[in-house]
């Protein structure tokens, strides 16, 4: 058995790796911080760093370096998406067979309003031991943004992940507007697949109307028509519910029924199954709970429109497993950003010391051009002369009592007592 560490030296190993020193956090601290700080609330870092490290540090400090970082990520994905939108590279090659899918999630911001931020999942469709079709090694890519900007910075992670040389694309994803716009975008030959479950939330409520206008339908009614639906396709079910939309009609049926109507194409479930696509679009809607509301969506948590996105950008980073070039990448941005504001400021302190000295000397010019055009002084031919200086006998200057003079001195016989 080794012999144990003396005292005072058990966690140096993991000081050094660190980067901790007793004068403060070191760069490596500040990394492990900010990655503590994407994981759990800005408090709950500060905690945790004291508590296992033993580095003190505030909240605010905490949310600075957090915020700091993820603005600098943010930039870093916005250069390269101008690089991708205008020099338009090829992609590396990825995984043949693809899945996307995006769904939004709603974040509470700063003032009371709710804003939605989406998120896209990506994945490679393969096989599993048991033959079950399944979505591995996923990444996500989230922001708040609209939906064509969301499209556009997007590819920075389509272009990574080698989407658009794949030679097979699935969309997997619920009926929005917004969802078709970004597959037409990424992959406009991508095979368009409405989520299942998705398709069977709108059933069901279609069953909830029937009930509700006094209609009765069989207790397993519902299982039925989506095994229909999931083994045969949609064609049959469609004309059940438009048949059951006659006998019980109300707006919310008919509204339900449209949907599902436009939207038969996305619904040919049994031929999706056996080309070996998923027909559900789980892996986005987990990503909404892991990457956007297991950090940004906690009790109590109002967010400014501004920060969301780095954070979203270091949720990214941690669950996509990518933290260390995120890292490395964010802090060269910002040691650079810091170098170029350094180069400003003191080409700002030049210009002001230059325009300082040309006051100056202009300011001494004309202190100059003053002085020579002053005439010297004339004096004037009619001012009285001056008078001259009271000599010593003047009569003021004169004693005003003289002291009498003493008398003479007179023998001392002269006294005498005769």
């Amino acid at each position: 058995m080794a012999p144990a560490p003396p005292a005072g030296e058990a966690f140096f190993p993991l000081d050094e790796q660190l980067g901790l020193t007793s004068g403060g956090i070191t760069p490596r601290g500040e990394e492990t911080l900010v990655r503590l700080a994407s994981w759990m609330p800005f408090d709950q870092a500060r905690e945790l760093l004291n508590d296992l490290l033993g580095i003190q540090v505030s909240k605010a400090t905490v949310r600075r370096a957090t915020l700091q970082t993820g603005g600098a990520a943010l930039a870093v994905d916005e250069q390269e998406e101008e690089r991708l939108k205008q020099e338009v590279p090829q992609a590396a090659a990825g995984a043949d067979k693809q899945a996307m899918s995006a769904d939004g999630a709603m974040v509470h911001l700063v003032g009371g309003e709710w804003a939605e931020v989406k998120t896209l999942a990506l994945g490679e469709v393969t096989r599993n031991k048991r033959g079950e079709v399944c979505t591995q090694h996923l990444s996500y890519f989230s922001r708040l943004s609209d939906a064509a900007s969301f499209e556009e910075a997007a590819l920075v992670e389509t272009h990574r992940r080698g989407l658009e040389r794949a030679s097979s694309v699935c969309a997997v994803q619920d009926g929005a507007q917004w969802l078709q716009g970004l597959a037409d975008y990424h992959r406009a030959d991508a095979v368009r697949i409405l989520d299942f479950a998705h398709a069977a939330e709108y059933i069901n409520e279609i069953g909830q109307a029937v009930q509700a206008e006094g209609g009765r339908l069989p207790a397993r009614w519902l299982e039925g028509v989506l095994h229909r639906l999931k083994h045969q396709g949609p064609t049959r079910v469609l004309k059940h519910l438009s048949w059951l939309a006659v006998r019980s009609p109300s707006p919310t049926m008919q509204e339900k029924l449209t949907y599902l109507q436009k939207r038969e194409a996305h619904m040919q479930y049994p031929a999706y199954q056996a080309a070996g696509w998923p027909i559900g679009s789980g892996s986005v809607e987990s990503a909404n709970k892991v990457v956007v509301e297991a950090r940004l969506k906690g009790a109590g948590m109002r967010w400014q429109d501004q920060n969301v996105n780095p954070m979203l950008v270091l949720r990214n980073a941690v669950c996509n497993r990518r933290w260390h070039e995120t890292w490395t990448t964010a802090r060269a941005h910002r040691q650079a950003l810091g170098t170029q504001r350094r180069r400003e400021r003191s080409q700002q302190r030049l210009v002001r010391t230059c325009w300082t000295v040309v006051y100056w000397a202009r300011v001494q010019q004309r202190a100059h051009t003053m002085v020579q055009a002053t005439p010297e002084p004339v004096a004037s031919a009619g001012r009285a002369p001056r008078a001259p200086r009271l000599g010593a006998g003047y009569s003021w200057r004169q004693p005003f009592l003289r002291r009498p003079p003493s008398a003479t001195a007179v023998p001392g016989a002269v006294y005498a007592k005769k």
